[in-house]
Protein backbone atom coordinates (compact mmCIF):
# COMPACT_ATOMS: atom_id res chain seq x y z
CA UNK A 1 0.00 0.00 0.00
CA UNK A 2 1.19 3.45 -0.85
CA UNK A 3 1.59 6.29 1.71
CA UNK A 4 -1.21 8.34 -0.60
CA UNK A 5 -3.69 5.43 0.14
CA UNK A 6 -2.84 5.28 3.67
CA UNK A 7 -3.46 8.97 3.34
CA UNK A 8 -6.54 8.47 1.72
CA UNK A 9 -7.83 5.73 4.01
CA UNK A 10 -7.43 7.99 7.10
CA UNK A 11 -8.59 10.44 5.68
CA UNK A 12 -12.14 8.92 4.97
CA UNK A 13 -11.51 7.19 8.28
CA UNK A 14 -12.19 10.90 9.75
CA UNK A 15 -14.50 12.37 6.79
CA UNK A 16 -17.19 9.67 8.54
CA UNK A 17 -17.97 7.26 5.81
CA UNK A 18 -19.37 9.55 3.48
CA UNK A 19 -16.91 8.29 0.62
CA UNK A 20 -15.82 11.94 0.04
CA UNK A 21 -11.98 10.69 -1.93
CA UNK A 22 -12.99 7.21 -3.43
CA UNK A 23 -15.55 5.71 -5.15
CA UNK A 24 -18.65 4.81 -3.07
CA UNK A 25 -18.35 0.62 -2.90
CA UNK A 26 -21.40 -1.68 -4.13
CA UNK A 27 -22.17 -2.55 -0.20
CA UNK A 28 -23.25 1.68 -0.17
CA UNK A 29 -25.79 1.74 -3.15
CA UNK A 30 -29.03 2.72 -3.11
CA UNK A 31 -32.04 2.10 -4.86
CA UNK A 32 -34.04 4.53 -6.59
CA UNK A 33 -36.70 4.72 -4.38
CA UNK A 34 -34.31 6.71 -1.77
CA UNK A 35 -33.92 9.24 -4.40
CA UNK A 36 -37.31 9.56 -5.15
CA UNK A 37 -37.92 10.75 -1.90
CA UNK A 38 -35.46 12.90 -1.77
CA UNK A 39 -36.08 14.47 -4.46
CA UNK A 40 -39.44 14.92 -3.99
CA UNK A 41 -38.91 15.99 -0.94
CA UNK A 42 -36.13 18.81 -2.08
CA UNK A 43 -37.98 19.96 -4.99
CA UNK A 44 -41.82 20.36 -3.68
CA UNK A 45 -40.33 21.99 -0.44
CA UNK A 46 -39.36 25.74 0.68
CA UNK A 47 -38.52 27.86 -2.73
CA UNK A 48 -41.84 26.57 -4.57
CA UNK A 49 -43.60 28.42 -1.68
CA UNK A 50 -41.29 31.52 -2.89
CA UNK A 51 -41.14 30.64 -6.48
CA UNK A 52 -44.70 30.16 -7.60
CA UNK A 53 -45.66 33.57 -6.36
CA UNK A 54 -43.32 35.64 -7.74
CA UNK A 55 -43.81 34.40 -11.50
CA UNK A 56 -47.36 36.28 -10.57
CA UNK A 57 -45.44 38.81 -9.80
CA UNK A 58 -43.51 38.94 -13.57
CA UNK A 59 -46.76 38.87 -15.00
CA UNK A 60 -46.99 35.61 -16.99
CA UNK A 61 -49.50 34.47 -19.10
CA UNK A 62 -51.68 30.96 -18.57
CA UNK A 63 -50.03 29.39 -21.42
CA UNK A 64 -46.75 30.77 -20.59
CA UNK A 65 -46.84 29.53 -17.38
CA UNK A 66 -48.28 25.87 -17.66
CA UNK A 67 -46.92 24.96 -20.96
CA UNK A 68 -43.81 26.56 -20.53
CA UNK A 69 -43.29 25.01 -17.34
CA UNK A 70 -43.80 21.53 -18.76
CA UNK A 71 -41.67 21.26 -20.87
CA UNK A 72 -38.83 23.37 -19.08
CA UNK A 73 -39.03 20.93 -16.33
CA UNK A 74 -38.67 17.36 -18.80
CA UNK A 75 -35.68 19.41 -20.15
CA UNK A 76 -34.56 19.25 -16.39
CA UNK A 77 -34.86 15.79 -15.90
CA UNK A 78 -33.44 14.82 -19.21
CA UNK A 79 -30.13 16.69 -18.19
CA UNK A 80 -30.18 14.68 -14.81
CA UNK A 81 -30.67 11.37 -16.59
CA UNK A 82 -28.27 11.18 -19.49
CA UNK A 83 -25.62 13.80 -18.15
CA UNK A 84 -25.21 13.62 -14.56
CA UNK A 85 -26.62 10.07 -13.31
CA UNK A 86 -24.56 8.95 -16.11
CA UNK A 87 -21.50 9.79 -15.34
CA UNK A 88 -22.17 9.59 -11.71
CA UNK A 89 -22.66 6.27 -11.26
CA UNK A 90 -19.40 5.35 -13.83
CA UNK A 91 -16.88 7.59 -11.70
CA UNK A 92 -18.69 7.49 -8.29
CA UNK A 93 -17.03 10.47 -6.92
CA UNK A 94 -18.38 13.90 -5.37
CA UNK A 95 -18.08 16.50 -7.93
CA UNK A 96 -15.11 17.83 -6.61
CA UNK A 97 -13.50 14.81 -5.84
CA UNK A 98 -13.85 14.53 -9.87
CA UNK A 99 -12.81 18.21 -10.32
CA UNK A 100 -9.50 17.72 -8.27
CA UNK A 101 -9.12 14.96 -11.02
CA UNK A 102 -9.22 17.33 -14.24
CA UNK A 103 -8.43 20.90 -12.52
CA UNK A 104 -5.98 20.40 -9.70
CA UNK A 105 -6.11 21.17 -6.18
CA UNK A 106 -5.29 24.67 -5.81
CA UNK A 107 -7.84 25.26 -8.82
CA UNK A 108 -10.67 23.48 -7.55
CA UNK A 109 -10.03 25.11 -3.60
CA UNK A 110 -11.67 28.32 -5.28
CA UNK A 111 -14.39 26.76 -7.35
CA UNK A 112 -15.39 24.84 -4.18
CA UNK A 113 -15.27 27.91 -1.82
CA UNK A 114 -18.01 29.44 -4.38
CA UNK A 115 -20.47 26.61 -4.67
CA UNK A 116 -19.98 26.39 -1.13
CA UNK A 117 -20.95 29.57 -0.41
CA UNK A 118 -23.50 29.84 -2.80
CA UNK A 119 -25.30 26.65 -1.46
CA UNK A 120 -25.49 28.55 1.60
CA UNK A 121 -27.09 31.38 0.14
CA UNK A 122 -29.98 29.49 -1.00
CA UNK A 123 -30.06 27.37 1.81
CA UNK A 124 -30.19 30.73 3.78
CA UNK A 125 -33.34 31.21 1.85
CA UNK A 126 -35.06 28.39 2.39
CA UNK A 127 -34.46 29.45 6.40
CA UNK A 128 -36.06 32.97 5.63
CA UNK A 129 -39.36 30.93 4.10
CA UNK A 130 -39.55 28.70 7.48
CA UNK A 131 -39.14 31.65 8.97
CA UNK A 132 -42.08 33.56 7.90
CA UNK A 133 -43.78 30.21 9.05
CA UNK A 134 -42.41 29.83 12.49
CA UNK A 135 -43.25 33.99 13.00
CA UNK A 136 -47.18 33.56 12.49
CA UNK A 137 -47.79 32.83 16.38
CA UNK A 138 -45.80 35.84 17.56
CA UNK A 139 -47.50 38.39 15.02
CA UNK A 140 -43.99 39.07 13.59
CA UNK A 141 -43.62 41.61 10.49
CA UNK A 142 -43.30 39.42 7.31
CA UNK A 143 -40.71 40.72 4.82
CA UNK A 144 -41.53 42.49 1.84
CA UNK A 145 -40.34 41.83 -1.61
CA UNK A 146 -38.13 45.17 -1.27
CA UNK A 147 -36.40 44.60 2.43
CA UNK A 148 -32.85 42.99 2.73
CA UNK A 149 -32.10 43.46 6.10
CA UNK A 150 -34.00 41.51 9.57
CA UNK A 151 -36.62 43.74 10.51
CA UNK A 152 -36.74 42.81 14.33
CA UNK A 153 -35.31 40.75 17.69
CA UNK A 154 -37.52 38.40 16.52
CA UNK A 155 -36.76 37.46 13.14
CA UNK A 156 -33.48 37.37 14.14
CA UNK A 157 -34.05 34.94 16.91
CA UNK A 158 -36.45 32.34 14.82
CA UNK A 159 -34.10 32.43 12.34
CA UNK A 160 -31.07 31.21 14.13
CA UNK A 161 -33.28 28.68 15.65
CA UNK A 162 -34.11 26.98 12.46
CA UNK A 163 -30.91 27.35 11.05
CA UNK A 164 -29.47 25.05 14.20
CA UNK A 165 -31.81 22.79 14.31
CA UNK A 166 -31.33 22.32 9.91
CA UNK A 167 -27.51 22.13 10.57
CA UNK A 168 -27.95 19.39 13.00
CA UNK A 169 -29.79 16.84 11.07
CA UNK A 170 -27.29 17.80 7.88
CA UNK A 171 -24.54 17.03 9.30
CA UNK A 172 -26.13 13.45 10.22
CA UNK A 173 -24.80 12.72 6.53
CA UNK A 174 -26.64 11.46 3.37
CA UNK A 175 -28.75 8.46 5.23
CA UNK A 176 -30.20 11.08 7.58
CA UNK A 177 -30.72 13.82 4.90
CA UNK A 178 -32.80 11.17 2.57
CA UNK A 179 -34.57 9.45 5.36
CA UNK A 180 -35.78 12.87 6.86
CA UNK A 181 -37.30 13.90 2.91
CA UNK A 182 -39.02 10.85 2.30
CA UNK A 183 -40.57 11.39 5.70
CA UNK A 184 -41.52 14.54 5.48
CA UNK A 185 -41.95 14.81 1.74
CA UNK A 186 -45.76 13.23 1.34
CA UNK A 187 -46.83 16.01 4.27
CA UNK A 188 -45.27 18.74 1.83
CA UNK A 189 -46.66 17.36 -1.38
CA UNK A 190 -50.17 16.96 0.53
CA UNK A 191 -50.00 20.54 1.72
CA UNK A 192 -49.45 21.75 -1.98
CA UNK A 193 -52.10 20.09 -2.84
CA UNK A 194 -54.19 20.71 -0.20
CA UNK A 195 -53.38 24.57 -0.48
CA UNK A 196 -53.99 24.41 -4.47
CA UNK A 197 -57.33 23.21 -4.02
CA UNK A 198 -58.49 25.75 -0.95
CA UNK A 199 -56.47 28.46 -3.37
CA UNK A 200 -59.08 27.46 -6.40
CA UNK A 201 -62.22 27.17 -3.88
CA UNK A 202 -61.12 31.04 -2.52
CA UNK A 203 -61.42 32.49 -6.08
CA UNK A 204 -64.62 31.04 -6.77
CA UNK A 205 -62.48 28.82 -9.53
CA UNK A 206 -65.42 25.75 -10.66
CA UNK A 207 -64.15 25.33 -14.16
CA UNK A 208 -60.47 24.79 -16.63
CA UNK A 209 -61.48 28.32 -18.09
CA UNK A 210 -62.08 30.07 -15.10
CA UNK A 211 -58.57 28.25 -13.86
CA UNK A 212 -57.16 29.67 -16.64
CA UNK A 213 -58.21 32.82 -16.36
CA UNK A 214 -56.12 33.44 -13.17
CA UNK A 215 -53.38 34.65 -15.55
CA UNK A 216 -54.69 35.09 -18.81
CA UNK A 217 -52.98 36.75 -21.96
CA UNK A 218 -50.74 38.21 -19.02
CA UNK A 219 -50.56 41.53 -16.81
CA UNK A 220 -47.87 44.10 -16.50
CA UNK A 221 -45.33 43.00 -13.93
CA UNK A 222 -45.16 44.41 -10.37
CA UNK A 223 -42.74 47.27 -9.78
CA UNK A 224 -39.19 46.02 -9.63
CA UNK A 225 -39.97 42.72 -11.44
CA UNK A 226 -39.19 42.07 -15.15
CA UNK A 227 -42.03 40.58 -17.47
CA UNK A 228 -41.50 36.75 -18.09
CA UNK A 229 -42.42 34.87 -21.44
CA UNK A 230 -42.70 31.37 -22.78
CA UNK A 231 -39.16 31.61 -22.95
CA UNK A 232 -38.54 33.16 -19.73
CA UNK A 233 -41.03 30.30 -17.99
CA UNK A 234 -38.87 27.22 -20.25
CA UNK A 235 -35.40 28.04 -19.79
CA UNK A 236 -35.85 29.66 -16.42
CA UNK A 237 -37.31 26.03 -15.13
CA UNK A 238 -34.88 24.54 -17.30
CA UNK A 239 -31.87 26.03 -15.36
CA UNK A 240 -33.10 26.72 -12.10
CA UNK A 241 -31.08 23.86 -11.56
CA UNK A 242 -28.15 23.82 -13.66
CA UNK A 243 -25.99 23.91 -11.16
CA UNK A 244 -27.11 20.43 -9.86
CA UNK A 245 -27.58 18.95 -13.60
CA UNK A 246 -25.69 20.44 -15.75
CA UNK A 247 -23.61 21.99 -13.47
CA UNK A 248 -22.89 17.90 -11.74
CA UNK A 249 -23.12 19.09 -8.48
CA UNK A 250 -25.60 16.29 -8.05
CA UNK A 251 -22.68 13.41 -8.70
CA UNK A 252 -22.46 13.69 -4.95
CA UNK A 253 -25.99 12.58 -4.77
CA UNK A 254 -26.00 9.89 -7.61
CA UNK A 255 -22.91 8.51 -7.11
CA UNK A 256 -24.57 6.27 -4.38
CA UNK A 257 -27.32 5.60 -7.31
CA UNK A 258 -27.09 1.59 -8.22
CA UNK A 259 -28.24 2.31 -11.92
CA UNK A 260 -28.25 5.62 -14.09
CA UNK A 261 -31.50 5.30 -14.16
CA UNK A 262 -32.44 6.47 -11.35
CA UNK A 263 -31.88 9.63 -12.96
CA UNK A 264 -35.51 10.12 -14.06
CA UNK A 265 -36.44 9.94 -10.32
CA UNK A 266 -35.84 13.51 -10.75
CA UNK A 267 -39.17 13.83 -12.36
CA UNK A 268 -41.00 13.72 -8.93
CA UNK A 269 -38.96 16.68 -8.27
CA UNK A 270 -39.70 18.37 -10.79
CA UNK A 271 -43.56 17.66 -11.63
CA UNK A 272 -45.19 17.86 -7.76
CA UNK A 273 -42.61 20.25 -7.18
CA UNK A 274 -41.22 22.61 -9.59
CA UNK A 275 -45.25 22.00 -11.75
CA UNK A 276 -47.88 21.38 -8.84
CA UNK A 277 -46.40 23.06 -6.14
CA UNK A 278 -45.23 26.29 -8.35
CA UNK A 279 -48.76 26.64 -9.57
CA UNK A 280 -50.40 26.28 -6.38
CA UNK A 281 -48.37 28.21 -4.34
CA UNK A 282 -48.79 30.82 -7.59
CA UNK A 283 -52.90 30.56 -6.71
CA UNK A 284 -51.88 31.06 -3.00
CA UNK A 285 -50.55 34.70 -4.15
CA UNK A 286 -53.95 35.29 -6.66
CA UNK A 287 -55.42 34.89 -3.35
CA UNK A 288 -53.71 37.40 -1.22
CA UNK A 289 -53.66 40.06 -4.27
CA UNK A 290 -57.36 40.25 -3.67
CA UNK A 291 -57.08 41.39 -0.10
CA UNK A 292 -57.60 44.83 0.82
CA UNK A 293 -54.01 44.80 2.00
CA UNK A 294 -52.06 43.98 -1.22
CA UNK A 295 -54.28 46.50 -2.84
CA UNK A 296 -53.01 48.74 -0.65
CA UNK A 297 -49.59 47.75 -1.76
CA UNK A 298 -50.11 47.74 -5.12
CA UNK A 299 -52.23 51.70 -5.04
CA UNK A 300 -49.20 53.14 -3.56
CA UNK A 301 -46.98 51.78 -6.69
CA UNK A 302 -45.20 48.71 -4.39
CA UNK A 303 -45.35 44.77 -4.64
CA UNK A 304 -47.32 43.26 -2.08
CA UNK A 305 -44.94 41.05 0.33
CA UNK A 306 -44.87 37.23 -0.61
CA UNK A 307 -44.29 35.66 3.06
CA UNK A 308 -44.91 31.60 2.05
CA UNK A 309 -46.16 31.00 6.07
CA UNK A 310 -49.06 33.85 6.26
CA UNK A 311 -50.00 32.45 2.44
CA UNK A 312 -50.51 29.07 3.78
CA UNK A 313 -51.78 29.93 6.75
CA UNK A 314 -54.54 31.71 5.11
CA UNK A 315 -55.37 28.49 3.20
CA UNK A 316 -55.05 25.42 5.29
CA UNK A 317 -54.38 26.49 8.91
CA UNK A 318 -51.84 25.69 10.96
CA UNK A 319 -51.13 22.70 8.77
CA UNK A 320 -50.14 25.37 6.02
CA UNK A 321 -47.70 26.85 8.92
CA UNK A 322 -46.01 23.24 9.75
CA UNK A 323 -45.93 22.12 6.00
CA UNK A 324 -43.73 25.67 5.29
CA UNK A 325 -41.23 25.04 7.61
CA UNK A 326 -40.86 20.98 6.70
CA UNK A 327 -40.51 22.53 3.12
CA UNK A 328 -37.87 24.79 4.12
CA UNK A 329 -36.04 21.57 6.10
CA UNK A 330 -36.41 19.54 3.00
CA UNK A 331 -34.48 22.03 0.91
CA UNK A 332 -32.29 23.43 3.43
CA UNK A 333 -31.27 20.25 4.38
CA UNK A 334 -29.80 18.59 0.90
CA UNK A 335 -28.35 21.75 0.28
CA UNK A 336 -26.57 22.32 3.31
CA UNK A 337 -24.62 18.78 2.85
CA UNK A 338 -23.87 19.51 -0.42
CA UNK A 339 -22.45 22.55 0.79
CA UNK A 340 -20.33 20.85 3.75
CA UNK A 341 -18.95 18.70 0.42
CA UNK A 342 -17.57 21.51 -1.01
CA UNK A 343 -15.86 22.57 2.34
CA UNK A 344 -14.53 19.70 2.58
CA UNK A 345 -12.83 19.51 -0.57
CA UNK A 346 -10.87 22.30 0.70
CA UNK A 347 -10.38 21.07 4.63
CA UNK A 348 -10.65 17.03 3.79
CA UNK A 349 -9.55 16.37 7.14
CA UNK A 350 -12.14 17.91 8.71
CA UNK A 351 -14.46 15.81 9.46
CA UNK A 352 -18.06 15.51 7.48
CA UNK A 353 -20.20 16.40 10.59
CA UNK A 354 -17.82 19.69 11.33
CA UNK A 355 -17.73 21.04 7.83
CA UNK A 356 -21.57 20.61 7.41
CA UNK A 357 -21.99 22.89 10.88
CA UNK A 358 -19.88 25.08 9.37
CA UNK A 359 -22.11 25.61 6.00
CA UNK A 360 -25.23 25.34 8.29
CA UNK A 361 -23.70 28.79 10.53
CA UNK A 362 -22.98 30.68 6.82
CA UNK A 363 -26.55 29.40 5.87
CA UNK A 364 -28.34 30.93 9.03
CA UNK A 365 -26.34 34.07 8.68
CA UNK A 366 -27.85 34.13 5.27
CA UNK A 367 -31.00 33.59 6.28
CA UNK A 368 -31.02 36.10 8.63
CA UNK A 369 -30.87 38.66 5.21
CA UNK A 370 -34.54 38.63 3.31
CA UNK A 371 -33.09 39.63 0.21
CA UNK A 372 -32.08 36.46 -0.85
CA UNK A 373 -35.66 34.56 -1.02
CA UNK A 374 -37.44 38.50 -1.83
CA UNK A 375 -34.88 38.03 -5.39
CA UNK A 376 -34.87 34.47 -5.27
CA UNK A 377 -35.79 34.09 -8.68
CA UNK A 378 -32.71 36.28 -10.17
CA UNK A 379 -30.36 34.78 -7.21
CA UNK A 380 -31.02 31.16 -9.07
CA UNK A 381 -30.82 32.23 -12.41
CA UNK A 382 -27.22 34.22 -11.23
CA UNK A 383 -26.21 30.60 -9.51
CA UNK A 384 -26.59 28.29 -12.39
CA UNK A 385 -24.86 30.82 -14.43
CA UNK A 386 -21.52 30.84 -12.32
CA UNK A 387 -21.80 27.53 -11.93
CA UNK A 388 -23.21 25.68 -14.66
CA UNK A 389 -20.66 26.09 -17.33
CA UNK A 390 -17.57 24.11 -14.51
CA UNK A 391 -19.97 21.41 -15.35
CA UNK A 392 -19.42 21.03 -19.01
CA UNK A 393 -15.77 20.49 -18.36
CA UNK A 394 -16.51 17.27 -16.62
CA UNK A 395 -19.04 16.61 -19.13
CA UNK A 396 -17.54 17.24 -22.47
CA UNK A 397 -14.33 15.73 -20.73
CA UNK A 398 -15.81 12.25 -20.16
CA UNK A 399 -17.99 11.78 -23.66
CA UNK A 400 -15.37 13.50 -25.89
CA UNK A 401 -11.99 13.21 -24.42
CA UNK A 402 -11.28 9.76 -26.75
CA UNK A 403 -12.33 11.93 -29.87
CA UNK A 404 -10.24 14.79 -29.53
CA UNK A 405 -7.46 12.88 -28.15
CA UNK A 406 -7.12 14.57 -24.67
CA UNK A 407 -5.78 12.78 -21.96
CA UNK A 408 -9.21 11.96 -18.86
CA UNK A 409 -7.79 13.54 -15.20
CA UNK A 410 -5.23 15.48 -16.20
CA UNK A 411 -3.74 17.27 -13.11
CA UNK A 412 -3.86 13.54 -11.66
CA UNK A 413 -2.33 12.18 -14.71
CA UNK A 414 0.10 15.10 -14.97
CA UNK A 415 0.77 15.53 -11.34
CA UNK A 416 -0.25 19.42 -11.43
CA UNK A 417 -1.92 21.74 -9.44
CA UNK A 418 -3.58 23.93 -11.24
CA UNK A 419 -5.20 23.31 -15.16
CA UNK A 420 -4.90 26.12 -16.68
CA UNK A 421 -7.08 24.79 -19.64
CA UNK A 422 -10.52 24.77 -17.16
CA UNK A 423 -9.56 28.49 -15.76
CA UNK A 424 -9.24 29.76 -19.20
CA UNK A 425 -12.33 27.95 -20.56
CA UNK A 426 -14.70 29.12 -17.86
CA UNK A 427 -13.43 32.67 -17.75
CA UNK A 428 -13.96 33.58 -21.40
CA UNK A 429 -17.07 31.91 -21.57
CA UNK A 430 -18.52 33.32 -18.50
CA UNK A 431 -16.91 36.86 -19.52
CA UNK A 432 -18.26 36.71 -23.07
CA UNK A 433 -21.51 35.62 -22.49
CA UNK A 434 -21.98 37.55 -18.73
CA UNK A 435 -21.37 40.79 -21.08
CA UNK A 436 -23.94 40.14 -23.51
CA UNK A 437 -26.00 39.98 -20.87
CA UNK A 438 -25.42 42.95 -19.02
CA UNK A 439 -24.71 45.23 -22.11
CA UNK A 440 -28.03 43.93 -24.55
CA UNK A 441 -30.10 43.68 -21.28
CA UNK A 442 -30.19 39.78 -21.79
CA UNK A 443 -32.36 37.53 -19.49
CA UNK A 444 -29.31 35.85 -17.48
CA UNK A 445 -30.57 32.36 -17.99
CA UNK A 446 -31.04 32.61 -21.81
CA UNK A 447 -27.27 32.52 -22.10
CA UNK A 448 -26.64 30.04 -19.75
CA UNK A 449 -26.60 27.41 -22.40
CA UNK A 450 -24.06 28.69 -24.55
CA UNK A 451 -21.71 29.61 -21.72
CA UNK A 452 -21.92 25.99 -20.92
CA UNK A 453 -21.42 24.91 -24.48
CA UNK A 454 -18.66 27.24 -25.15
CA UNK A 455 -17.07 26.72 -21.85
CA UNK A 456 -17.15 22.86 -22.66
CA UNK A 457 -15.62 22.93 -26.02
CA UNK A 458 -13.05 25.83 -25.27
CA UNK A 459 -11.98 23.18 -22.55
CA UNK A 460 -10.88 20.74 -25.33
CA UNK A 461 -9.14 22.68 -27.42
CA UNK A 462 -7.05 24.04 -24.76
CA UNK A 463 -6.20 20.94 -23.05
CA UNK A 464 -5.64 19.21 -26.67
CA UNK A 465 -2.94 22.20 -27.06
CA UNK A 466 -1.48 22.27 -23.48
CA UNK A 467 -1.18 18.45 -23.22
CA UNK A 468 0.33 18.13 -27.03
CA UNK A 469 2.97 20.85 -26.16
CA UNK A 470 3.64 19.16 -22.33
Amino acid sequence: MTQYHKEEEIIEEIAGGEFERTPVPQSKLKSWKSFLGMYAGEHAAGTEFMIGPLFLTAGVSAFDLIIGLLLGNLLAVISWRFLTAEIAVKNRLTLYFQLEKICGKNLVTGYNLANGILFCFLAGSMITVSATAVGIPFDMPMPKLSDTMPNGVTWIVIVILIGAVISIIAAKGYDTVSKAANWMSPIIVLAFLACGIVALNQLGVSSFSEFWDIWGEGKEPFPGQIKYTFWHVLIWSWFANAAMHIGMSDLSVFRFAKKASSGWTTAGGMYVGHYMAWIAACLLYAVYLKSPEAQAFLSNGEAPPVAPGPLAYNAIGVFGIIAVVLAGWTTANPTIYRAGLAFQAIMPKLSTAKVTILAGTIATIAGLFPAFAMKLLDFVALYGFILAPVGAVIVFEHFFHKKFGVIKNYAEHANIKFNKSVLFAWAISFGIFYFISIQFDIFLSFVTLPTWLLCGILFLVFSKYAQKNN
